[in-house]
């Protein structure tokens, strides 16, 4: 026996389950722990298994309340999540902030329940593109429960997260449409939404809309790049029809209110002005927000004379229903007006542009044709008859016009079918009704919401129990509601309800609401869903559904079945001036209006039942198509009162909606399910954690048609695999393996576990992705290391290499420059030396002369003779450092000159040393040089030899210059 209840044995004694029942009623006497679970299959039950769905009921009640007093309002539930509704504004509920941190989130499912986890999945499920990759989301609940906000918040949620754009161009095109979505949700709500008993904003109409996303415009991304709108069974009936205490649509109220002085002049709505179509009027709603419709409409591509001329058809049809008849004496003359209808009748025809006088003829008057030759005769009709083709013009103009703004919808949000390649689909319904008077729409919307139970029940409750049966799992079956034998009794085949009021629209004879009941009670009355009110005097039928017994009349059903739109009021309306009715009924309509059939043509009709039930089945084979989220809507109360819980009213929603079996099957059954294959391909690296494991074979599973192979061996391999794994959960749980439960279980096909253990198994397999991480960034960093040490001693070895090889080349280059130089000074030292000592050979002759014959003159000290030789040697240095840039001027640049040239001892004023500018006739040792003089040589390490040196005029410039007086060198 596999069931397990949150790990408390269902087979306790009873001293045990008297202790277990004060420890778990001490433990839910506390709200303080209560409302912080999240999920309520953790809600322990009080009650053992022989009470177990009553004493679940009680918990998750108790749950409930806790969480809505602390302003907790979602809560999961196995696969579904509970959305209370708060019945106040609570704007950081649904910030964008929060969306984002949602959106941004690694694991949404981690943080608390919120509408956006459910939006999340869808979409990571889409973008994952995960089988089926197409999800919807089943908003589902009564009336009042908040369906419409959950969609709208919903669909803001997409639009947020899926507007990622890539350009700026993108961005712009994601913006509008982002717009024009959130846009269609007023327009819609403003002409398909009404305040009744329950809701003060009930949808009237249901609604599928298909978010459409593309995968290509953002790589690993899903944009959101259109969307499209199906509407199911609007309750056009409402127009002329309101029960007591209850509202129009919106948008009639809508236009009294919130049109200006001029509107209301060109409308004809004066303030204070009473219409019979518009009961409480003094009502003041959230949602009779004109403007912001009108401005919806406009983002829509609606302009403001499309819209005036919407407003203004409104207008008329307020005005066709204070046309009231009074009776008629004679049968043969028609029903005259009452005297306040004549002004009516008059302006609704202005209003709606249609000739007055036919007008009155089309209401009042019938047309039949009848025989073979269809003759037509003509015959005035009764109060009651005049009423209903009133009422069925409100009602046809109304219809088409709002199929026309669907379609105007479509247009301006859909995106070409090439353009997207998956979808999210949000359904919302109308939820389950049941009110005093119950006629045809009441039938049809329980009859969807009888649907929709069944899918889910179809999807998870008996699908999930039947899987685990096929899979050999020790199960004990849990009982849960079924509603297939209500759904055969409304739908069923070959008599059902549904037939037996289509059968009645076929015959030709009029409808009697007492037949009818005695046809439907005689034909059913083996169905243990059907039954009857003996106490009530109106014929009527009881109708059990999975959420409570609904009392259902007979009269007028087979008349709203059929629908009647008599073909004079169709081509009335089609003589209309009006821009927009003549779009409305163009003037050769693709689809013939109804006729009456006459006694030889008995053509079936399609009946309203009939097109309902083709449209909902086309809507379940979508839903079957795709990955399915449910959002069950809970109501705390049916005042719409904050902070109010009303137990009973809860517990009987969680009843109807089946979240009682499926808290129970999820709490006792196992979640979660992969496949063999699958399991071990995720799994497999567990077996690490096992010293003796032999490692698997990683390659492809062996070929069929090989010899020794056969399944029963390969699902042994698989089998003895997945053991292996298994044994691995007492190691990561940390606990002996008698001690571990029995949270897994390996089916024939796949392995189911519980939430528990796949936590355990993921943080096993994230615990062995470390160790192989670590070991690996181990390797690669030694690895790394180790060439990087390799690559910094070449580095090192080649930046020596290099650097040996410039010091060498610079130091050899310096050497070759030092010898030059070397070279040259030499040869030019000795050049120098030899052509001064040619060309002073006779001065220091006549000055040893001079200086041996002279008397006056004494013998120097042998220093001095030392010195004046060295002088004499090393005069040309002295020549250019005296001529230099840098160095001495004026008397002491003659000095030097002087003590250069070995002149005869003697006074220095005695002898002038002239350049060839300051006196002719004096002639140079050697021959004046012709032209400008310019060295050519290497550039010099010395500090000033490069500088070319400007002597002035009085200066000795150059070896080749020097200037002596002839008549001084004569008598030298």
């Amino acid at each position: 026996m596999l069931q397990q209840v949150n790990g408390h044995s269902s087979g306790s004694d009873a001293h045990g389950g008297e202790s277990l029942r004060e420890d778990l009623q001490e433990f839910l006497g506390g709200e303080a722990p209560l409302h912080q679970l999240d999920d309520l299959t953790k809600v322990n039950p009080v009650t053992l298994e022989t009470e177990f769905a009553k004493g679940t009921s009680a918990s998750v009640l108790r749950c409930l309340q806790a969480r809505y007093m602390a302003d907790t309002f979602y809560t999961s539930a196995g696969c579904t999540l509970v959305a209370l509704n708060p019945f106040k504004p609570i704007p950081q509920l649904y910030s964008p902030e929060l969306m984002q941190e949602y959106h941004a989130a690694p694991q949404p499912q981690k943080l608390k329940p919120h509408i956006f986890t459910v939006g999340e999945q869808t979409y990571r499920n889409v973008k994952s593109l995960m089988e089926p990759v197409n999800q919807s989301i089943v908003v589902s609940g009564e009336s009042g429960a908040g369906k419409t906000w959950t969609s709208r918040c919903l669909m803001k949620f997409y639009a947020v997260v899926a507007a990622s754009p890539t350009s700026w161009e993108n961005h712009k095109i994601a913006e509008r449409i982002e717009q024009r979505i959130l846009n269609s949700n007023p327009v819609m709500e403003a002409f398909g939404n009404a305040c009744t008993l329950r809701n003060n904003n009930s949808s009237r109409f249901g609604k599928f809309i298909q978010l459409q996303l593309n995968s290509l415009l953002v790589p690993r991304a899903q944009q959101m790049t259109g969307a499209a709108v199906q509407t199911y069974l609007l309750e056009k009936t409402r127009v002329a029809c309101q029960a007591s205490n209850e509202r129009n649509f919106h948008i009639f109220y809508q236009i009294c209110k919130g049109a200006s002085a001029d509107e209301r002049l060109q409308w004809h709505l004066p303030e204070g002005a009473a219409f019979s179509w518009l009961p409480n009027p003094e009502r003041t709603l959230e949602e009779d927000c004109f403007e912001v419709t009108r401005e919806a409409m406009l983002h829509l591509g609606i302009d403001a004379p499309t819209q005036n001329n919407i407003f203004q058809a409104l207008a008329g049809l307020l005005h066709l229903g204070n046309t009231r008849f009074a009776d008629s004496g004679n049968e043969a003359q028609p029903c005259p007006l009452m005297d306040d209808a004549k002004c009516s009748v008059r302006t609704s025809a202005s209003l709606l542009r249609l000739p007055e006088d036919p007008l009155l003829e089309t209401l009042r008057i019938r047309t039949i044709r009848a025989g073979r030759q269809q003759q037509v005769f003509q015959k005035p009709c009764s109060r009651a008859e005049c009423d209903t083709r009133r009422d069925c013009l409100a009602k046809l103009v109304y219809a088409r016009l709002f199929d026309w703004l669907v379609s105007v919808i479509n247009s301006s949000i859909c995106a070409d079918p090439g353009s997207w390649t998956t979808f999210i689909g949000l359904l919302d319904v109308y939820g389950f009704e049941s009110f005093p008077t119950n006629s045809l729409e009441q039938l049809c919307i329980n009859y969807a919401n009888e649907k929709l139970q069944q899918h889910f029940v179809a999807h998870y409750l008996r699908a999930q129990q039947e899987e685990y049966t096929a899979e050999g799992l020790e199960w004990s079956t849990v009982s849960y509601q079924d509603n297939q034998t209500c759904l055969d009794l409304i739908e069923g085949s070959p008599v059902s309800i549904c037939s037996l009021i289509n059968e009645e629209c076929r015959l030709n004879r009029p409808s009697s609401a007492a037949q009818l009941q005695t046809r439907i009670e005689s034909t059913l009355a083996g169905s243990p869903c059907l039954g009857h009110d003996k106490l009530s005097r109106e014929p009527s039928f009881i109708v059990v559904h999975y959420a409570g017994s609904v009392r259902y009349h007979t009269a007028g059903l087979v008349e709203k079945n059929k629908d009647p739109i008599p073909p004079e009021l169709t081509r009335l309306l089609q003589q209309s001036q009006d821009p927009l009715l003549k779009v409305l009924f163009p003037a050769d309509p693709e689809e013939k209006s109804q006729e009456e059939p006459s006694g030889q043509s008995r053509a079936p009709v399609l009946t309203v039942v009939s097109k309902f039930k083709a449209s909902l089945e086309q809507l379940l084979q979508v839903l079957h198509s795709t990955t399915p989220h449910y959002i069950r809507c809970i109501k705390p109360n049916s005042q719409g009162q904050a902070q109010m819980f009303h137990q009973e009213e809860v517990l009987s929603q969680l009843e109807a909606c089946g979240l009682v079996e499926t808290i129970h099957i999820s709490a006792a059954g196992f979640p979660i399910r992969v496949s063999h294959r699958n399991f071990l391909k995720r799994y497999e690296l567990l077996r690490r954690l096992r010293p003796g494991a032999a490692p698997s074979p990683h390659g492809p599973p062996p070929d069929e048609g090989r010899s020794g192979w056969s399944p029963h061996s390969e699902q042994a391999t698989l089998q003895a695999l997945l053991q292996d794994i298994l044994h691995t959960l007492p190691a990561l749980a940390q606990a002996p393996a008698e001690a571990m439960p029995a949270p897994v279980h390996c089916g024939r096909t796949k392995v189911f576990m519980t939430d528990s253990t796949l936590e355990l198994l993921e943080r096993g397999r994230a615990q062995v992705l470390e160790q192989c991480a670590r070991s690996i960034q181990g390797g690669w960093r030694r690895h790394w290391g180790r060439k990087q040490e390799r690559q910094r001693r070449a580095a090192v070895l080649i930046q020596a290499a290099v650097r040996s090889w410039l010091t060498r080349k610079h130091i050899q280059r310096l050497h070759a420059a030092a010898t030059v130089i070397k070279r040259a000074w030499q040869e030019w030292r000795i050049r120098m030396a030899f052509l001064a000592s040619k060309e002073l050979d006779g001065v220091e002759e006549q000055r040893s002369s001079q200086v041996t014959c002279s008397p006056s003159s004494s013998p120097l000290p042998q220093a001095q003779t030392r010195l004046l030789g060295a002088v004499t040697r090393f005069w040309p240095l002295g020549l250019v450092l005296a001529n230099a840039a840098v160095g001495a001027h004026g008397f002491r640049r003659k000095l030097v000159v002087f003590a250069c040239l070995p002149l005869p001892v003697g006074s220095p004023s005695s002898y002038t040393v002239q350049t060839a500018q300051e006196q002719a006739g004096v002639t140079s040792i050697r021959a004046l040089p012709q032209g400008s003089i310019k060295f050519h040589c290497r550039k010099s390490p010395l500090r000033y030899a490069d500088i070319c040196p400007e002597p002035s005029p009085n200066s000795v410039t150059g070896f080749n210059q020097i200037l002596l007086e002839r008549h001084r060198l004569g008598h030298v």
